[in-house]
């Protein structure tokens, strides 16, 4: 078999085997296909697509391209979730301690931050000495002592994404429904978990603009993830403007503790509970609104705070300013973006407000960069909100005070007033289970 002909059966527009999917990824992995031809190949796909069954098999390749993660020693029913990425998504700190104190297992990994979008790691990473390096046997000791762990990504779980997905980067091919799918399935089947809760973005500040768009996308990877014998439920949730107040990381940790106390912003609280209802129906079999007060009473009672805390401490971390979140990491500086006008905020740019807080050091442009952690951005109103001239409508936090003008503007830029208050949009949208896929549908 030759590449050379399965790029020119893509470019004719014809589907490709599976053992011509399979040539292609092992070629990936293994470095023998030539990056020009990789490039040619993607280029084809984003231009003709792939039906149901070749993304399918895309997706498995990838994901068995290296490590299959063997869940098998953690106890009982395992459940993890994936977002599509956005601003002020710091859900995972929240839901991953509520599953937790709710009995189901959370052996989770997650990324890092590039651009606009913040990573769970990261945030992990403002707690003073919580270990995101873990080895297997690490990692399995703490979820069943404590029933969650959140750690880095293994350097060999789908290395043909990693590959495919940096070459996508430069040859304009992000925006390709099969190549997303697979990406973000193959990473999700290898990691080992029973069922798997999709955060699916829409917005601004989001990858996805267009709810038609995400809705397909949606509906694909669950039937994808069924197709490979998994429990899938995909969320859309409002990326239109930042998911709770805070943006940047030892902020958003704040933030989420906050949640767990039973306070916080009540955008990220809604968010929070639908998807850990939706990740406990799937694990325990229990109705919706079961599952969902189950979550509610892990908040109330305390359970889900204390499972954040032994969360941190197994993982080596000091959680004495998650339970006291008054006394979080701050930086040096702050500097308050007043209003320039009377009136309503109509509309937030969310990926500008992520590159503002990128701009105050919270983020990265490249993967090399270095962040800080106690840098960021605090919101004091939105999207709906009345304001008036001079009022606060953001406080940023540096440690360096050189950074705020650039940011600064980059914020102002990000945010449309009007005299008008806009029509209140639901924070989740829409959801999309096993029973909404129709078997065999096409959906591209």
């Amino acid at each position: 078999m030759r590449i050379y002909d399965v790029i020119k059966a893509k470019r004719d527009g014809k589907a490709l085997s599976k053992e011509e999917i399979e040539f292609f990824v092992k070629g990936v992995a293994d470095g023998s296909i030539p990056d020009y031809q990789i490039s040619a190949l993607l280029m084809a796909i984003f231009i003709n697509g792939m039906n149901f069954t070749e993304t399918a098999d895309l997706t498995l390749a990838m994901a068995h391209s290296g490590d299959m993660v063997d869940l098998s020693p953690i106890k009982g029913k395992k459940v993890d979730k994936h977002s599509t990425g956005g601003v002020g998504d710091k859900t995972s700190l929240v839901i991953v301690p509520i599953v937790a104190a709710c009995g189901a297992k959370v052996a989770k990994m997650s990324g890092r931050g590039l651009g606009h979008t913040g990573g769970t790691i990261d945030k992990l990473e403002s707690i003073d000495g919580f270990k995101t390096d873990l080895n297997r046997q690490e990692f399995f000791k703490v979820v069943n002592e404590t029933g969650a762990s959140i750690i880095g990504q293994s350097g060999n779980l789908d290395p043909a994404d990693k590959k495919l997905y940096a070459l996508r980067d430069v040859t304009a091919t992000i925006e390709s429904l099969p190549l997303i799918v697979s990406s973000i399935m193959s990473k999700k089947i290898a990691s080992g978990a029973d069922c798997i809760v999709l955060d699916v973005k829409v917005g601004s500040g989001s990858f996805n603009k267009d709810l038609d768009f995400a809705t397909r996308l949606a509906k694909t990877m669950v039937a994808i993830g069924e197709h490979a014998g998994r429990r899938v439920t995909a969320v859309l949730t409002d990326m239109d403007k930042p998911l709770g107040n805070a943006i940047g990381n030892s902020l958003e940790v704040s933030e989420a503790a906050e949640i767990l106390k039973g306070k916080g912003p009540q955008d990220l609280k809604d968010v929070c509970l639908t998807l850990a209802a939706h990740m406990l129906t799937l694990a325990t079999d229990d109705a919706y609104p079961v599952c969902r007060k189950k979550a509610e009473n892990a908040i109330a009672d305390g359970s889900a705070l204390r499972a954040f805390v032994n969360m941190i401490k197994a993982q080596g971390g000091d959680p004495s300013w998650i339970i006291d979140a008054k006394k979080p990491p701050v930086s040096k500086y702050e500097y308050k973006v007043l209003s320039p006008i009377d009136g309503y905020i109509t509309h937030m740019q969310t990926d500008k407000l992520g590159l503002a807080s990128m701009l105050l050091g919270a983020g990265r442009a490249k993967k090399e960069d270095s962040i800080d952690h106690t840098a960021g951005i605090v919101l004091h109103s939105k999207t709906g909100d009345r304001v008036t001239k001079n009022q606060p409508l953001a406080t940023l936090c540096a440690n360096d005070e050189k950074l705020f003008e650039q940011s600064a503007k980059t914020l102002l830029g990000a945010i449309t007033f009007g005299e008008e208050q806009p029509k209140e949009s639901p924070t989740v949208i829409k959801i999309i289970t096993k029973e909404d896929i129709e078997n065999g549908e096409t959906l591209f």
